[in-house]
């Protein structure tokens, strides 16, 4: 469980975001997540769920505001020095170097990490909490079922080691068994290891049951925030996400 007096291992302050064209995907978001804390980030499509994840991960760079991770602040910092510094992402749709194998993929996810010893022991960690991706390991990963791919996308992000995991739609395109499965990995992950994740998903009861907490997005902007149960329990939520 996270600590609720400690200072947040991640904060948004006030983030403006627009793309090329000008459009403009985000108004003066913020948002914060302890140590140890999942967080739900929840809303329809189109409201800037994945493009807040991205300008966290340092794919996208903030018009204005602040991204801060550990008491430093990072909207400056280049993508992959955030990796480094325990920040990784799960991308929507997986991303896989499809017509690597399954091993190959994996030794991607540290390619900055020379110490091949802690290499094997994470694949061996990763593994443990996917077997059937140790059944797959010189298979190409484009040949993957779904949930295979989606299993082997978090697994890559498992290996580089973080300490702030973020998850984007990891139930599209699956079948719910495999959903159910991945849920139950990533909830060990937290609540036994301590691990710190920000999860975008589509199921908002699950999405909120496997959190402490939630963000309501809308449009861009943070309508509403609050525990999992709260959240699950309002009108806003239940008008407009479960059809009640």
């Amino acid at each position: 469980m996270a600590d609720t007096s400690a200072r947040p291992l991640l904060e948004v302050k006030d983030a403006h975001v627009a793309y090329g064209t000008g459009v403009i995907a985000l108004q003066g978001v913020s948002l914060h997540v302890r140590a140890g804390e999942a967080v739900a980030l929840v809303g329809a499509n189109g409201a800037g769920k994945t493009t807040l994840l991205k300008t966290i991960a340092g794919l996208l760079t903030p018009l204005r505001g602040e991204i801060w991770f550990d008491g430093r602040r990072i909207d400056e910092v280049e993508a992959p020095d955030r990796v480094a510094l325990g920040i990784a992402l799960v991308p929507e749709g997986r991303r896989l170097f499809s017509r690597l194998s399954v091993g190959d993929n994996l030794r991607l996810g540290t390619y900055r990490d020379r110490d091949q010893k802690r290499h094997e022991e994470m694949v061996e960690r990763v593994f443990q909490l996917f077997p059937v991706l140790e059944q797959r390991v010189t298979q190409r990963a484009g040949t993957l079922s779904g949930g295979e791919g989606q299993m082997l996308s978090i697994a890559r992000a498992l290996v580089s080691r973080p300490r702030f995991l973020m998850l984007d739609e990891p139930s599209l395109g699956i079948m719910p068994r495999i959903v159910d499965s991945i849920l139950d990995v990533l909830q060990t992950l937290h609540r036994k290891e301590g691990l710190t994740v920000l999860l975008v998903e589509q199921n908002v009861p699950a999405a909120l049951a496997a959190a402490e907490r939630g963000y309501v997005l809308q449009t861009g902007r943070i309508v509403a925030e609050g525990a999992s149960q709260t959240l699950l329990e309002s009108d806003l939520v239940r008008r407009a996400y479960l059809g009640m």
